[in-house]
């Protein structure tokens, strides 16, 4: 019978399972993700990072969800995957570069054990702006993409509650034909702000960096924000700096969960 062994990580409350086809020898499929990622009766993760996968000499990642859908870029998950390198031994260097679906990112370890690590994420842009409804409410809706759509909504008083009513009607109404990330934004000052999140293929999550990035693009686009933000989650807290050309950098730790290896019983009841 195949072996099926993972590691898990998370980042400010975002986890993550790492399958590693080097050390794997079953095919990953949209099955085997979904049973993987259940909370309950499987291992439970906010979704799989695949890799690493060579193509001409570069290292590339992919990023699935729990539904089996395919991200372009995480923000968490590109932290989490540069932690598991350094901590298989794929890399010593201090810094290096992923490959995802949503363009080149690269990576700094800002100390010797990999558990903080600073990601450049690539330039920030923006789509027209929206209304949406939620009962008698109407929100402004600002979209934004750093290689994945995000759909920011400013509120005064934000909870999951609202994220997630808003987030499945956002997802029903076929706007967004590929999708969207839906977070609800709350300015706190001039250097920090709140966000809630309902992530496509995810559902509501304790937290996201592309959100992060995005919720503070939108905030210092509209003047609400400096270029030096800490975006608060229900999972933690991370750094986001802005230049001038909408550039942005994201701080934040990442913490070793530990091994997985899947028993007979569960590995029969997937097929393998």
């Amino acid at each position: 019978m195949s072996e099926i062994i993972l590691r898990k990580y998370h980042g400010v409350g975002n986890d993550y399972l790492i399958f590693d086809p080097k050390k794997n020898d079953v095919v990953l499929n949209e099955r085997l993700i979904r049973q993987l990622c259940r909370r309950n009766i499987g291992v439970g993760a906010d979704g799989i990072l695949y890799g690493p996968v060579m193509e001409d000499k570069k290292i590339k990642v992919r990023i699935f969800n729990p539904d089996g859908s395919e991200a372009e870029k995480s923000g968490n998950g590109i932290r989490i995957f540069s932690r598991y390198l350094k901590d298989a031994g794929y890399t010593l260097s201090e810094r290096l570069t992923l490959e995802t679906a949503g363009g080149s990112v690269k990576v700094r370890f800002l100390n010797d054990d990999g558990s903080r690590i600073q990601a450049d994420m690539g330039k920030m842009s923006f789509g027209e702006e929206k209304t949406v409804t939620l009962g008698e409410e109407r929100y402004s809706a600002f979209i934004a993409s750093i290689g994945n759509p995000h759909c920011v909504i400013p509120a005064e008083t934000i909870d999951r509650e609202k994220v997630c009513k808003l987030g499945k009607k956002i997802a029903e109404s076929k706007m967004f034909k590929n999708g969207i990330n839906v977070m609800l934004l709350q300015v706190e000052d001039k250097n920090n702000l709140n966000i809630e999140i309902f992530e496509r293929g995810a559902g509501y999550i304790l937290a996201s960096g592309t959100c992060s990035c995005a919720a503070a693009a939108v905030a210092y686009k509209k003047g609400w924000v400096g270029q030096d933000v800490m975006v608060h989650m229900p999972g933690g807290k991370l750094w986001i700096q802005i230049d001038e050309n909408w550039n942005l950098k994201m701080t934040g730790s990442v913490e070793s969960i530990g091994s997985v290896k899947l028993t007979k019983e569960f590995k029969k009841k997937l097929g393998f």
